[in-house]
Protein backbone atom coordinates (compact mmCIF):
# COMPACT_ATOMS: atom_id res chain seq x y z
CA UNK A 1 0.00 0.00 0.00
CA UNK A 2 1.60 3.39 -0.90
CA UNK A 3 2.19 5.72 1.62
CA UNK A 4 -0.03 9.66 0.54
CA UNK A 5 2.61 11.89 0.55
CA UNK A 6 1.42 15.58 2.14
CA UNK A 7 0.70 17.97 0.01
CA UNK A 8 2.64 21.39 -0.20
CA UNK A 9 1.07 24.24 1.81
CA UNK A 10 0.17 27.29 -0.19
CA UNK A 11 1.80 30.19 0.97
CA UNK A 12 -1.08 32.46 2.46
CA UNK A 13 -1.25 35.50 0.67
CA UNK A 14 -1.09 38.77 3.01
CA UNK A 15 -4.72 40.27 2.74
CA UNK A 16 -5.52 44.35 2.54
CA UNK A 17 -6.95 45.51 5.57
CA UNK A 18 -10.33 47.07 4.87
CA UNK A 19 -10.74 50.57 4.85
CA UNK A 20 -13.04 51.33 8.24
CA UNK A 21 -15.93 53.91 7.78
CA UNK A 22 -17.77 54.69 11.02
CA UNK A 23 -21.30 56.57 10.38
CA UNK A 24 -21.88 58.43 14.02
CA UNK A 25 -25.96 59.30 14.22
CA UNK A 26 -27.33 62.23 15.74
CA UNK A 27 -30.78 62.50 16.70
CA UNK A 28 -32.97 63.72 15.44
CA UNK A 29 -32.01 61.95 12.06
CA UNK A 30 -33.96 60.57 9.07
CA UNK A 31 -33.35 57.24 8.39
CA UNK A 32 -32.69 57.75 4.89
CA UNK A 33 -29.68 59.26 6.06
CA UNK A 34 -28.31 56.41 7.68
CA UNK A 35 -28.54 53.83 5.09
CA UNK A 36 -26.68 56.23 2.70
CA UNK A 37 -23.20 55.58 3.97
CA UNK A 38 -24.15 52.16 4.52
CA UNK A 39 -25.55 51.67 0.64
CA UNK A 40 -23.10 53.49 -0.60
CA UNK A 41 -19.61 51.94 1.13
CA UNK A 42 -21.20 48.66 1.07
CA UNK A 43 -21.32 48.93 -3.02
CA UNK A 44 -17.86 49.12 -3.07
CA UNK A 45 -14.66 46.86 -2.23
CA UNK A 46 -12.20 47.60 0.48
CA UNK A 47 -14.87 48.92 2.86
CA UNK A 48 -15.85 47.86 6.37
CA UNK A 49 -18.43 50.29 7.37
CA UNK A 50 -20.83 50.13 10.37
CA UNK A 51 -23.27 52.56 12.28
CA UNK A 52 -22.41 53.76 15.92
CA UNK A 53 -24.28 56.19 18.51
CA UNK A 54 -23.73 57.60 21.64
CA UNK A 55 -26.31 55.49 23.30
CA UNK A 56 -26.50 51.79 21.32
CA UNK A 57 -30.07 50.57 21.68
CA UNK A 58 -33.14 51.90 19.74
CA UNK A 59 -32.88 55.06 17.90
CA UNK A 60 -36.00 56.75 16.92
CA UNK A 61 -35.73 58.48 13.12
CA UNK A 62 -38.00 61.43 12.18
CA UNK A 63 -40.73 59.40 9.95
CA UNK A 64 -39.52 56.07 10.67
CA UNK A 65 -38.75 53.01 11.07
CA UNK A 66 -36.67 53.58 13.79
CA UNK A 67 -32.84 51.92 13.72
CA UNK A 68 -31.23 49.29 16.02
CA UNK A 69 -28.04 50.73 16.47
CA UNK A 70 -25.87 48.35 18.87
CA UNK A 71 -22.68 49.89 18.30
CA UNK A 72 -21.28 52.88 20.80
CA UNK A 73 -18.43 55.38 19.99
CA UNK A 74 -15.42 53.00 20.98
CA UNK A 75 -16.24 52.43 16.76
CA UNK A 76 -14.40 55.42 16.11
CA UNK A 77 -11.51 54.31 17.69
CA UNK A 78 -8.82 53.89 14.36
CA UNK A 79 -11.63 54.11 12.10
CA UNK A 80 -10.01 55.45 8.51
CA UNK A 81 -13.31 57.51 7.84
CA UNK A 82 -16.15 59.13 10.59
CA UNK A 83 -19.18 60.41 9.20
CA UNK A 84 -21.36 62.64 11.26
CA UNK A 85 -25.10 62.29 10.21
CA UNK A 86 -28.08 63.65 11.56
CA UNK A 87 -28.85 66.70 14.35
CA UNK A 88 -31.33 68.35 12.75
CA UNK A 89 -29.81 71.28 13.41
CA UNK A 90 -29.71 70.46 17.25
CA UNK A 91 -26.71 70.37 20.10
CA UNK A 92 -25.27 66.93 19.85
CA UNK A 93 -24.40 65.39 23.17
CA UNK A 94 -20.45 66.28 24.46
CA UNK A 95 -19.52 62.74 24.08
CA UNK A 96 -20.24 62.71 20.39
CA UNK A 97 -18.23 65.97 20.18
CA UNK A 98 -14.96 65.14 22.07
CA UNK A 99 -15.17 61.16 20.11
CA UNK A 100 -15.18 63.33 16.88
CA UNK A 101 -12.03 65.58 18.06
CA UNK A 102 -10.28 62.49 19.28
CA UNK A 103 -11.02 60.94 15.95
CA UNK A 104 -9.76 64.32 13.89
CA UNK A 105 -6.63 64.60 15.73
CA UNK A 106 -6.16 60.87 15.74
CA UNK A 107 -5.81 61.63 11.71
CA UNK A 108 -9.41 60.12 10.81
CA UNK A 109 -10.52 61.79 7.60
CA UNK A 110 -13.95 63.25 8.94
CA UNK A 111 -17.20 64.10 6.87
CA UNK A 112 -20.96 65.33 7.99
CA UNK A 113 -24.27 64.38 5.40
CA UNK A 114 -26.46 66.92 5.48
CA UNK A 115 -27.52 68.10 8.90
CA UNK A 116 -24.07 66.32 10.33
CA UNK A 117 -22.50 70.32 9.70
CA UNK A 118 -23.78 71.08 12.49
CA UNK A 119 -22.20 68.70 14.40
CA UNK A 120 -19.02 68.89 13.36
CA UNK A 121 -19.38 72.38 13.89
CA UNK A 122 -20.06 72.26 17.44
CA UNK A 123 -16.92 70.64 17.67
CA UNK A 124 -15.34 73.22 16.54
CA UNK A 125 -13.75 71.11 13.22
CA UNK A 126 -15.40 73.68 10.86
CA UNK A 127 -13.88 76.93 12.62
CA UNK A 128 -11.85 78.73 9.46
CA UNK A 129 -12.96 76.14 7.05
CA UNK A 130 -15.34 76.31 3.90
CA UNK A 131 -18.40 74.04 4.34
CA UNK A 132 -22.25 73.29 3.87
CA UNK A 133 -25.31 71.80 4.57
CA UNK A 134 -28.92 71.42 3.49
CA UNK A 135 -29.71 74.59 1.39
CA UNK A 136 -32.68 75.43 3.40
CA UNK A 137 -30.24 75.79 6.66
CA UNK A 138 -27.32 77.25 5.05
CA UNK A 139 -28.64 80.67 7.13
CA UNK A 140 -28.35 79.39 10.51
CA UNK A 141 -25.48 77.87 10.30
CA UNK A 142 -23.65 80.77 9.27
CA UNK A 143 -25.36 82.52 11.91
CA UNK A 144 -24.70 80.31 14.41
CA UNK A 145 -21.17 79.68 13.78
CA UNK A 146 -19.81 82.51 12.47
CA UNK A 147 -16.48 81.14 12.13
CA UNK A 148 -17.44 79.19 9.52
CA UNK A 149 -16.89 79.91 5.50
CA UNK A 150 -20.74 78.60 4.61
CA UNK A 151 -20.93 77.66 1.05
CA UNK A 152 -24.86 77.75 0.54
CA UNK A 153 -24.92 76.76 -3.53
CA UNK A 154 -22.54 73.64 -3.40
CA UNK A 155 -23.09 69.87 -3.10
CA UNK A 156 -20.71 69.12 -0.99
CA UNK A 157 -17.44 71.08 0.23
CA UNK A 158 -14.08 69.62 0.88
CA UNK A 159 -11.58 72.01 3.08
CA UNK A 160 -8.49 70.79 5.01
CA UNK A 161 -9.91 67.39 4.58
CA UNK A 162 -13.21 67.57 6.03
CA UNK A 163 -15.98 66.91 4.13
CA UNK A 164 -19.38 68.53 4.54
CA UNK A 165 -22.43 68.03 1.86
CA UNK A 166 -25.87 68.99 1.23
CA UNK A 167 -28.78 66.93 2.01
CA UNK A 168 -30.67 64.02 0.04
CA UNK A 169 -28.64 62.92 -2.90
CA UNK A 170 -26.02 65.63 -2.62
CA UNK A 171 -24.95 63.05 0.33
CA UNK A 172 -25.09 60.34 -1.98
CA UNK A 173 -22.66 62.08 -4.25
CA UNK A 174 -19.95 62.63 -0.99
CA UNK A 175 -19.86 59.56 -0.29
CA UNK A 176 -19.09 58.29 -3.94
CA UNK A 177 -16.49 61.16 -4.17
CA UNK A 178 -15.10 59.34 -0.90
CA UNK A 179 -14.74 56.03 -2.61
CA UNK A 180 -13.35 57.86 -5.76
CA UNK A 181 -10.55 59.63 -4.02
CA UNK A 182 -10.21 55.85 -1.81
CA UNK A 183 -10.06 53.18 -4.97
CA UNK A 184 -10.54 55.58 -8.01
CA UNK A 185 -13.39 56.57 -10.74
CA UNK A 186 -14.09 52.90 -12.02
CA UNK A 187 -15.04 51.87 -8.92
CA UNK A 188 -16.86 54.99 -7.72
CA UNK A 189 -18.80 54.20 -10.94
CA UNK A 190 -19.05 50.37 -10.04
CA UNK A 191 -20.14 51.31 -7.04
CA UNK A 192 -22.84 53.78 -8.49
CA UNK A 193 -24.06 51.33 -10.90
CA UNK A 194 -24.54 48.41 -7.89
CA UNK A 195 -26.42 50.89 -5.78
CA UNK A 196 -28.45 51.99 -8.66
CA UNK A 197 -27.40 56.18 -8.69
CA UNK A 198 -26.16 58.20 -11.11
CA UNK A 199 -22.18 58.71 -10.90
CA UNK A 200 -20.29 61.36 -9.29
CA UNK A 201 -21.99 64.50 -9.95
CA UNK A 202 -18.77 67.06 -9.09
CA UNK A 203 -19.18 69.10 -5.53
CA UNK A 204 -19.18 72.41 -7.36
CA UNK A 205 -22.71 72.06 -8.47
CA UNK A 206 -25.37 73.49 -7.37
CA UNK A 207 -27.38 72.11 -4.79
CA UNK A 208 -31.06 72.69 -6.36
CA UNK A 209 -32.41 74.19 -9.30
CA UNK A 210 -35.27 77.00 -8.83
CA UNK A 211 -36.61 76.03 -12.01
CA UNK A 212 -38.99 73.15 -12.04
CA UNK A 213 -37.49 69.81 -14.20
CA UNK A 214 -39.27 69.52 -17.65
CA UNK A 215 -42.24 67.02 -17.78
CA UNK A 216 -41.04 63.27 -18.46
CA UNK A 217 -43.11 63.98 -21.97
CA UNK A 218 -40.42 63.63 -24.62
CA UNK A 219 -38.49 66.87 -23.30
CA UNK A 220 -36.02 65.22 -21.34
CA UNK A 221 -32.54 65.60 -22.58
CA UNK A 222 -31.10 62.18 -20.75
CA UNK A 223 -31.28 60.61 -24.55
CA UNK A 224 -28.85 63.12 -25.77
CA UNK A 225 -26.73 63.30 -22.58
CA UNK A 226 -26.32 59.22 -23.01
CA UNK A 227 -26.31 59.90 -27.06
CA UNK A 228 -23.00 62.26 -25.66
CA UNK A 229 -21.49 59.92 -24.02
CA UNK A 230 -21.31 57.54 -26.55
CA UNK A 231 -19.20 60.32 -28.59
CA UNK A 232 -16.95 61.68 -26.12
CA UNK A 233 -14.07 61.27 -28.26
CA UNK A 234 -15.26 63.31 -31.11
CA UNK A 235 -15.69 67.31 -31.05
CA UNK A 236 -19.05 68.07 -29.83
CA UNK A 237 -20.47 71.54 -29.67
CA UNK A 238 -23.86 73.06 -28.68
CA UNK A 239 -25.13 73.02 -32.31
CA UNK A 240 -24.64 69.12 -32.26
CA UNK A 241 -26.38 68.61 -28.98
CA UNK A 242 -29.18 70.26 -30.16
CA UNK A 243 -29.54 68.96 -33.02
CA UNK A 244 -30.02 65.30 -31.54
CA UNK A 245 -32.37 66.97 -28.84
CA UNK A 246 -34.34 68.32 -31.93
CA UNK A 247 -34.31 71.81 -30.58
CA UNK A 248 -32.57 75.31 -30.23
CA UNK A 249 -29.14 76.36 -28.57
CA UNK A 250 -31.15 78.65 -26.22
CA UNK A 251 -33.58 75.90 -25.24
CA UNK A 252 -30.95 73.23 -24.87
CA UNK A 253 -29.04 75.22 -23.06
CA UNK A 254 -31.88 76.29 -20.59
CA UNK A 255 -32.83 72.91 -20.49
CA UNK A 256 -29.28 70.86 -20.00
CA UNK A 257 -29.01 73.24 -16.90
CA UNK A 258 -31.97 72.79 -14.66
CA UNK A 259 -31.74 68.61 -15.68
CA UNK A 260 -28.31 68.90 -14.27
CA UNK A 261 -27.34 72.53 -12.89
CA UNK A 262 -24.48 73.08 -15.39
CA UNK A 263 -24.41 73.96 -18.79
CA UNK A 264 -23.83 71.49 -21.65
CA UNK A 265 -19.97 72.24 -22.07
CA UNK A 266 -19.18 72.16 -18.67
CA UNK A 267 -21.23 68.20 -18.04
CA UNK A 268 -19.22 67.18 -21.60
CA UNK A 269 -16.05 68.73 -19.38
CA UNK A 270 -16.87 66.52 -16.39
CA UNK A 271 -17.70 63.48 -18.25
CA UNK A 272 -14.71 64.13 -20.26
CA UNK A 273 -12.83 63.81 -17.42
CA UNK A 274 -14.50 61.33 -15.85
CA UNK A 275 -13.41 59.34 -18.81
CA UNK A 276 -10.06 60.27 -19.11
CA UNK A 277 -9.57 58.84 -15.49
CA UNK A 278 -11.11 55.17 -16.52
CA UNK A 279 -8.88 54.87 -19.33
CA UNK A 280 -5.71 56.07 -16.95
CA UNK A 281 -6.80 53.34 -14.24
CA UNK A 282 -8.22 50.94 -16.73
CA UNK A 283 -5.17 50.76 -19.32
CA UNK A 284 -1.75 51.38 -20.25
CA UNK A 285 -3.19 53.82 -23.23
CA UNK A 286 -0.38 56.53 -23.75
CA UNK A 287 -1.40 59.79 -23.03
CA UNK A 288 -1.96 61.07 -26.14
CA UNK A 289 -4.73 58.29 -27.20
CA UNK A 290 -6.48 58.52 -23.63
CA UNK A 291 -6.86 62.47 -24.60
CA UNK A 292 -8.32 61.40 -27.57
CA UNK A 293 -10.87 58.66 -26.63
CA UNK A 294 -12.13 61.15 -23.82
CA UNK A 295 -12.30 64.03 -26.29
CA UNK A 296 -9.80 66.36 -24.13
CA UNK A 297 -7.56 66.62 -27.73
CA UNK A 298 -3.89 66.60 -26.55
CA UNK A 299 -1.65 65.45 -23.91
CA UNK A 300 -1.23 68.81 -22.69
CA UNK A 301 -4.96 69.40 -22.27
CA UNK A 302 -5.46 66.15 -20.36
CA UNK A 303 -2.48 67.25 -17.99
CA UNK A 304 -4.45 70.73 -17.67
CA UNK A 305 -7.72 69.29 -16.72
CA UNK A 306 -6.48 66.63 -14.63
CA UNK A 307 -4.15 69.00 -12.53
CA UNK A 308 -7.00 71.59 -12.10
CA UNK A 309 -9.81 68.71 -10.94
CA UNK A 310 -7.73 66.23 -8.82
CA UNK A 311 -4.55 67.38 -8.03
CA UNK A 312 -2.80 64.86 -10.20
CA UNK A 313 -0.88 64.63 -13.06
CA UNK A 314 -2.16 62.23 -15.75
CA UNK A 315 1.32 60.04 -14.79
CA UNK A 316 0.84 60.39 -11.00
CA UNK A 317 -2.85 59.49 -11.16
CA UNK A 318 -2.38 55.97 -13.25
CA UNK A 319 0.30 55.41 -10.50
CA UNK A 320 -2.14 55.84 -7.95
CA UNK A 321 -5.16 54.60 -8.87
CA UNK A 322 -4.19 52.34 -11.87
CA UNK A 323 -5.99 48.65 -11.63
CA UNK A 324 -4.47 47.11 -14.83
CA UNK A 325 -1.62 44.06 -13.36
Amino acid sequence: MQATQPQATQPTQPTQPKHRVAAVVVTPVLSFDVSIPLMVFSSAPGYDVRVCTARPGLVRTVGGPDLVVPDGLDLLDGADTVIAVGSGGEQAPPEVLDALRTAAEGGSRIASLCTGAFVLAQAGLLDGRRATTHWGLTGDLAARFPSVDVQPDLLFVEDGGIFTSAGAAAAIDLCLHLVRLDFGASVANAAARLAVVPPVRPGGQAQFIETPLPPERGTSLALTRAWALAHLDEPLTLADLAAHARISVRTLTRRFHAETGLSPLQWLLHRRIDRARELLETTRLPMDQVAGKSGLGSADSLRKHLVDRVGLTPTAYRASFTRVP
